[in-house]
């Protein structure tokens, strides 16, 4: 049942959404010299490696420089792209993910190796579902970059605090997950996207 509704709405979505996703495109190739889109590697359900899609938002290479954003003075982040990732419209992509079985629209959000390597055996609950566009700990980590922005040690930051706590939202929904919650999330993320505070 997950499955077919997660491919109903992402083809009703990519229907809908397909002219704004083609100006999104336009404008990010003019904006910035680069790809339209941005590829990375993350770590899907059983631990299988996919590729996930996203809008580029930062400047060729950049990744290089470090996996994490940190606020609205990251300097890798073009100025498209600072609008793109507030309103996550950079996100539109991973429509494909999900389309493809790689993704659900709701579940525990793909992380990169380098932070599953990290996860002890309970949290590696999370790698038992397909990853998702939306969970409980995206909405209320919605402002991560602005949170990880205020500490000295952004990445150190994140390991010991942000990625444990999402870790534990993440397992919290998989033990009581079911088609109201999911619908839940979903609406939520929606209104959290259409009315940021």
């Amino acid at each position: 049942m997950k499955r077919v509704l997660d491919i109903v709405l992402t083809l009703t979505a990519l229907v809908v959404l397909f002219p704004i996703l083609l100006v999104i495109g336009l404008l990010v190739a003019l904006d910035s010299k680069g790809p339209v889109l941005y590829k990375q590697e993350r770590i899907g359900k059983n631990g299988k490696p996919f590729c996930l899609y996203k809008f580029r938002t930062m400047r060729r290479h950049s990744d290089k420089q470090g996996l994490l954003t940190i606020g609205d003075r990251d300097p890798r982040v073009t100025h498209l792209g600072f609008f793109l990732r507030k309103s996550k419209l950079d996100e539109l992509p991973q429509l494909w993910n999900v389309l493809v079985g790689e993704m659900s629209i709701v579940g525990p959000r793909p992380e990169v190796k380098k932070y599953v390597d990290m996860y002890d055996e309970r949290q590696r609950q999370v790698l038992n579902v397909r990853p998702g566009l939306t969970d409980p700990a995206s909405l209320e980590y919605i402002d991560e970059s602005h949170i990880l922005e205020s500490f000295d040690h952004p990445e150190e930051a994140y390991i010991k605090y942000v990625m444990p706590r999402k870790l534990d939202l993440n397992i919290e929904y998989l033990e009581r997950r079911n088609f109201f919650s999911d619908l839940f999330i979903m609406v939520r993320t929606l209104m959290r996207i259409m009315m940021p505070r």
